[in-house]
């Protein structure tokens, strides 16, 4: 997906409940171009799973020593009988070695050919100030893109911020040879099928509606590879990545923003990983890019 580079990229907590039961995109896939890695790669540490929640506490004891009743007291009423108890859910924050059918079908279009060698992007419109990219960036990443199947799916704003400068170094005004345009670098053909999955009318050379563009296709990414591998538990969080680059949903969507969805999350295998450095230089620009000052 990137301007200046091309391969630079859970636990859901059982609580077993005594009484009652548990209670809802631009980038592009194409073939991206591998420039050296803009900040050097942080080490990722292994970081336990979060202990169980505390169940709930048993419902309070009836009453005792009411006067007799010609009706039939409340301890002598049939007591309701309790909900069934939901199945544990997984334990581990690795993905399944197995994935599950994926849950969306519709699928972004396939990546373009690769650009020619030697090209040089260009330039068109008016160029967003970083003010206006930060806002923009910002606005992007507070939005609930699943508000009905994965309300609980959130773009991290270092991440939008992140990729963002990663793609094209926050100008919203530029060209790739391969077709991509602006802040998130947004293929044309991904904007269409974007704006038609979601309903929306996103201007690809509006730097604003580029930046939805963006933060959308990354929820997509994030629903799809977490219904395929991680159970729907939708955490783009780093503390659950371990030094495998392929232990958690975050590298997984960054990986799959640069590379397509097509070549992270394959039915019937192990999550994959193919631009290693690309997921590195973005999670490093997540923590150390001088953007994130702005």
């Amino acid at each position: 997906m990137g301007v200046f580079t091309r391969r630079v990229g859970v636990a859901v907590v059982a609580a077993l409940l005594l009484a009652g039961g548990i209670t809802g995109c631009g980038g592009e896939e194409r073939t991206p171009r591998e420039v050296a890695a803009p900040v050097a790669p942080p080490t990722e540490e292994a970081v336990a799973a979060p202990v169980d929640e505390p169940t709930e506490e048993p419902a309070g004891v009836a009453a005792m020593g009411a006067a007799p009743s010609t009706k039939p007291s409340a301890s002598a009423r049939p007591t309701a009988k309790p909900k069934p108890r939901p199945k544990p859910s997984r334990t581990s924050t690795a993905p399944l070695t197995t994935p599950k059918a994926p849950t969306e079908t519709r699928v972004p279009p396939p990546p373009p050919k690769p650009a020619p060698s030697g090209c040089q992007p260009t330039h068109r419109g008016t160029k967003a100030s970083r003010s206006q990219v930060k806002a923009a960036l910002g606005d992007a990443a507070a939005k609930t893109y699943w508000p009905t199947s994965a309300p609980d799916i959130a773009i991290p704003l270092p991440l939008m911020k992140a990729t963002a400068w990663q793609e094209s170094g926050w100008q919203s005004d530029i060209v790739a040879c391969d077709g991509g345009i602006g802040l998130m670098q947004v293929m044309p053909a991904t904007a269409d099928w974007m704006n038609q999955r979601f309903g929306e009318s996103y201007d690809i050379d509006d730097y604003r509606d580029n930046a939805y563009l963006g933060a959308n296709y990354l929820a997509w990414l994030t629903k799809y590879i977490g219904d395929m591998y991680f159970e729907s538990d939708y955490r783009l969080d780093a503390s659950l990545c371990t030094a495998e680059l392929n232990s958690c949903l975050l590298n997984a969507v960054i990986s799959a923003f640069n590379y397509g969805h097509a070549a992270v999350a394959r039915e019937g295998e192990p999550l994959a990983i193919p631009n290693p450095q690309y997921v590195r230089n973005v999670r490093a620009l997540m923590t150390e890019c001088v953007c994130l000052d702005y």
